[in-house]
């Protein structure tokens, strides 16, 4: 797998309009395009549609977190919808995570396109906007975020959910702990040329892929770039650069 097809960009916008200049903008030098709770709740799953009918895969970031029926039956919906990756938050426990890998198993199944079609389920660890007083203090978790990231890791896994997003921080201890199959997505990137904005725990693109992680999510640098294609191939040549220290 080449570099650009690791790269997620981010459409963290509030419009169909905004988000497609966007697609048109990058999608030659990308993998995958994430749309969040934003553009979801702004321009519904008719957005996601029209990305895919262009051809490319979508990442659907609305962080499923019920009760496990619901999850489940959420799961089989966006499964059936043809999206690439979804997620669910970890904090849901193991039967909520099994049952959104069950309902994406069945959706696929129902519709005769075999494990090959199954969406990959992922689960959100600590979300990288958090910091370590916030974490203790505010969200009343004990603990190093670390090591909640790593017990998240291990739930989701146990569960039967191929792999987790992360914080470029922790993608080293997850390895540790899940192997080197595991998926790990991981936002909270930012080269070395752009803003850090809301991220409390960041690496560069070199740095996070030289550590392990499968995927990167990058919004701002790339979507608020003067020239975004550019953006969005300096990006992926960073990522080139660590995937090549991480091979030898």
């Amino acid at each position: 797998m080449k570099a650009k097809d690791r790269l997620i960009v981010a459409l963290d916008v509030d419009s169909r309009d905004e988000a497609m200049a966007i697609v048109r903008d990058v999608g030659a030098h990308c993998g995958l395009f994430k749309v969040g709770m934003q553009l979801h709740n702004s321009a519904g799953f008719s957005v996601t549609e029209e990305i895919m009918a262009l051809g490319y895969p979508v990442f659907l970031d609305l962080k499923f977190h019920d009760i496990p029926n619901t999850v489940g039956k959420a799961a089989s919906v966006v499964s059936r919808r043809g999206v690439k990756m979804f997620t669910v938050h970890a904090a849901g426990g193991q039967e909520m995570l099994r049952r959104a890998v069950q309902g994406a198993q069945e959706a696929q199944k129902a519709q005769g396109s075999g494990t090959a079609g199954v969406p990959l389920v992922l689960a959100i660890t600590v979300l990288t906007s958090l910091s370590q007083g916030v974490l203790n203090d505010e969200v009343g978790y004990g603990g190093t975020v670390e090591e909640n990231v790593v017990r998240f890791a291990r739930l989701a896994q146990a569960a039967g959910v191929p792999g987790v997003v992360a914080s470029p921080r922790e993608i080293e201890p997850i390895r540790a702990a899940c192997g080197d199959d595991f998926v790990i997505v991981t936002p909270g990137v930012r080269p070395t040329w752009a803003a850090t904005n809301d991220q409390a725990r960041v690496m560069t693109p070199a740095e996070a892929m030289e550590a392990g992680a499968s995927y990167l999510v990058v919004g701002r640098p790339i979507t608020a770039a003067p020239d975004r294609a550019e953006a969005a191939r300096r990006v992926a040549e960073e990522m080139a650069e660590g995937l090549a220290r991480r091979v030898k």
